[in-house]
């Protein structure tokens, strides 16, 4: 797929081995299929223990391969917006799109107002109550 990221080392914490970096691009080639990566970058054993030991790699690439994804989502919003005739399934795209661009960061933002009119009476704050040390004597019992 051409619009998946190349792995770049240059961003990347700590040294990958070459195996780790093939299973990292198979895993871009295979659109995520982590045993076929695993078998095509020559792992033998089960592919969840690669997943657990790149897991941050990999989300980071996810990450890399939503925000590439954003403006295609962007340009599925605008043509299903202004589109005169019927599209197939369009909730489902709409939906689709707009959850991608919900995680990449450029979803919808919900303000809140957080005025207040001073002059519509206020808001009076009362200090911390203190505990009364009473000792024998200092009161008197009240009776009904």
């Amino acid at each position: 797929m051409a619009i998946l990221p190349s792995i770049d080392n240059n961003t990347r914490k700590r040294e990958l081995t070459d195996k780790q970096e093939a299973f990292l691009q198979h895993l871009v080639e295979t659109q995520g299929d982590a045993r076929e990566a695993a078998k095509l970058a020559g792992y033998s054993s089960h592919y969840h223990h690669v997943v657990k030991t790149l897991k941050s790699e990999i989300l980071e690439l996810t990450q890399e391969v939503l925000a590439n994804s954003a403006p295609k989502a962007a340009f599925k919003l605008v043509e299903i917006m202004e589109s005169k005739r019927p599209i197939i399934q369009a909730n489902k795209k709409l939906a689709a799109a707009q959850t991608l661009l919900d995680r990449v960061g450029v979803g919808k933002i919900d303000r809140v107002d957080v005025n207040h009119n001073v002059n519509s009476g206020g808001i009076f704050l009362m200090p911390d109550k203190q505990p009364l040390d009473l000792e024998e004597g200092d009161y008197e019992e009240v009776s009904s």
